[in-house]
Parts: structure tokens; C-alpha cells; sequence
């Protein structure tokens, strides 16, 4: 059985992956210069974020994998990621979207993992609250534009916000493993963010014009290692390299 804080790291740094992949995708194929820089530097950040947690992960799993070995010779069903960040690449609208409710929940998460027990994870956490600042407010200056926009671009955006909301009430999870951590001062308390993610995504989306779904019944699974299929694409791309070529290096 692994270790709850051994878990808890490779999630974080799954979900960081994962969608530092998607956001990848966009390099080259941004609707303008700036946003298709702004992308690729998000991208960055995420990928960033998760090589320290791999890192971290591996050296207290002691079987001597590295961040390497943990972002490329795992297979699908092994990965934590949380279903959100693995949803395909889709439009514009969806990209943003995604990254707005995914910032709006990991800047005050990563705030709170900052005062954690464990240095190194605190360490990590304080770096990626002011990448994340960043994200979250591009991501809702974008929202805003997108849904107080024309009629199409409202209407993209409401499109992707009924894709993606069922998919939001995986970050609030918790399972018995985490929940010890969180009592122990190490891990955050997803339930004491709820209301800074509500407060946040009610303000920017009134000045969007769009309205909260209502409660819906929320998709579950990817942090059990019960993925879509669309992951198994992902890392058919992300891992081919060092699958097709055992060993490589730049």
C-alpha cells in the first residue's frame, strides 16, 4: 500500500502535468500572438509545478524513479490526475474556461499548502501560489471578455461551461488517506476552499454574464486511476519518445 503523502504529492503532480499538456497543445495554434505565448507560459508553470512533485514523490517512494520515470513509464490506469485537467483540448473558450476553474481552486489551495507541516511540500506550494495568481487572473479577464463578447463567443463559452462543470466536484474529494494528512497539518482541506471557489467564480461569471450551473451529478474516478479514454491518448503522445526509445536523453 503507498504512503498517503507519497499519493497525495503524485496527484498533485498528475493533475499538473496533465494539463500542462493540454495547454501545450496550443502552442502554434493560438488565436493571436500574445495569447498563444501566454498559453505556452501556463504550460510551463504546470509542467514546472509537476517535476517538483515528481521529484519530491520519488524521493520518498526510495525505488529510485525519477520525474522522468514517473511522468513517462506509468501507465494510464496508474495516474491520479483528476478527470478535469485530462478533457480534450477543445476551443478557445474551453481552454480558458478549464483554466479559469481549475486556477480558481489552486491559487487559495496552493496558499493553504504553503503553511503545510512539510517543508518541502510548503516550499513547492509557495512557488506555484503566484504562478497560479497569474492563471487565474488571465484565465477570468478572458471569461469576461468571452461571455460579455459577441453572440457566438457567448455561446462557445456557455457550451464549455456545461461540458466542463460536471467535472468540477472531483477537486473537493476527499478520501480517508488525505483526510489524515489533512488533520495532521500537512495537506489542505479542499472543503474550507469551496467558498473562496464559489465567491470567485460567481463574481467573475456575473461580470461574464453567464450563470452557475445548478447542482449536477459530478463525474468521479480519476483520482482512483479510473480515467476516460482520453487520457490514454494523451499519454500515447506525451510518452512516445521515451516508450519508443528506452533510456534516451537530450
Amino acid at each position: 500500500m503507498e504512503a498517503p503523502l507519497f499519493t497525495y504529492t503524485l496527484r498533485l503532480a498528475d493533475n499538473a502535468l496533465v494539463l500542462g499538456h493540454r495547454l501545450s497543445e496550443w502552442c502554434g495554434h493560438g488565436p493571436m500572438l500574445e495569447e498563444d505565448l501566454a498559453l505556452a507560459n501556463m504550460a510551463l508553470d504546470c509542467i514546472g509545478q509537476a517535476r517538483n512533485f515528481y521529484t519530491y514523490a520519488g524521493e520518498m517512494e526510495g525505488k529510485g524513479r525519477s520525474e522522468d520515470d514517473l511522468a513517462y513509464l506509468r501507465d494510464c490506469a496508474d495516474f491520479t490526475n483528476i478527470l478535469l485537467v485530462e478533457r480534450p483540448r477543445g476551443d478557445f473558450a474551453f481552454t480558458i474556461l478549464r483554466q479559469f476553474l481549475y486556477s480558481a481552486f489552486m491559487h487559495p489551495f496552493f496558499e493553504q499548502l504553503s503553511a503545510s507541516k512539510d517543508e518541502r511540500l510548503a516550499a513547492i506550494a509557495a512557488k506555484a501560489e503566484k504562478e497560479m495568481a497569474y492563471h487565474l487572473r488571465h484565465s477570468a479577464e478572458w471569461v469576461i471578455r468571452l461571455g460579455d463578447g459577441t453572440e457566438g463567443s457567448a455561446a462557445r463559452l456557455s457550451e464549455a461551461l456545461a461540458d466542463l462543470w460536471p467535472f468540477t466536484g472531483e477537486m473537493f474529494e476527499v478520501d480517508a488517506a488525505e483526510r489524515a494528512l489533512i488533520e495532521a497539518g500537512v495537506a489542505v482541506d479542499p472543503a474550507s476552499i469551496r467558498p473562496l471557489w464559489l465567491e470567485t467564480v460567481d463574481r467573475v461569471f456575473a461580470d461574464a454574464l453567464i450563470t452557475r450551473p445548478k447542482d449536477v451529478w459530478m463525474q468521479s474516478g480519476g483520482r482512483r486511476g479510473e480515467h476516460s479514454e482520453h487520457l490514454g491518448h494523451l499519454l500515447a503522445d506525451l510518452q512516445f519518445m521515451q516508450r519508443a526509445y528506452p533510456g534516451s536523453v537530450w
